[in-house]
């Protein structure tokens, strides 16, 4: 666990992390809260969400990164 919270903020890991997170993030965000957001409704609660639809793809990439690097 110390190792994956280290490499949460590994420049060599959060550069390639950032960008699925930017793609499927928007992905997310578009499935699950376009509609509130073009119709300006989004809560607080919508907004915890939204930042945790970019947030997960984000962590899930570092810890595939980080799982591939430890086997090889």
């Amino acid at each position: 666990m110390k190792n994956f919270i280290s490499n949460l903020f590994n420049p060599l890991l959060a550069g390639p992390a950032l960008k699925v997170a930017l793609v499927v993030g928007s992905i997310l965000f578009i499935i699950n809260h376009g509609v509130s957001f073009y119709h300006y409704q989004m809560t607080s609660q919508r907004w915890l969400s939204a930042f945790l639809s970019y947030l997960v793809p984000y962590m899930v990439s570092i810890h595939g990164r980080s799982a591939s690097n430890q086997k090889g």
